[in-house]
């Protein structure tokens, strides 16, 4: 199997996307952060004490999204149209799905797992005084799609 990124010469290189056309172009993503049981009670009654943690996280996957190309070296800099984050409480901790779109030449993958990761790096930010133990994990592309309308 032939990498994208990589050249003849083993050297990384971004894909050149020029000969590709513009088409409509989704993706979803997940990830989860496991807290405790008390400091999910904490993010639930909004008393954190840094604030609004699931309104802060939201916030920042959707900047993270939009940066992403400036965080991921080989990842193109596309026209986004959509990033929506939803912040789940779940007993065990805060599911956080993103789902984002593009219609451009390249998919908008890295944009929705950028997003996702960003959003629980916040919520794991914004609760470390009250839990040592917090783990972000379960980051995956649930989907992705393009079509030509």
């Amino acid at each position: 199997m032939k990498l994208s990124h990589i050249d003849d010469n083993g050297q990384a290189r971004m894909v050149d996307v020029s000969a590709k056309p513009v088409i409509h172009r989704t993706a979803t993503a997940t990830a989860k952060i496991f807290c405790a049981p008390e400091t999910m009670a904490l993010i639930q009654d909004n008393q954190i004490q840094k604030g609004d943690v699931l309104t802060t996280a939201n916030i920042a996957g959707v900047i993270a999204a939009k940066q992403t190309s400036s965080l991921i070296p080989l990842c193109h800099n596309i026209s986004m149209d959509q990033v929506v984050l939803e912040l789940q409480i779940e007993e065990d901790g805060v599911r956080i799905t993103a789902k984002t779109v593009c219609t451009d030449k390249t998919g908008i993958e890295m944009e929705a797992l950028t997003a996702v990761s960003v959003a629980a790096l916040t919520v794991y930010d914004m609760c470390k005084a009250v839990d040592k133990k917090m783990m972000i994990g379960d980051i995956q592309l649930l989907e992705k799609t393009k079509s030509h309308r």
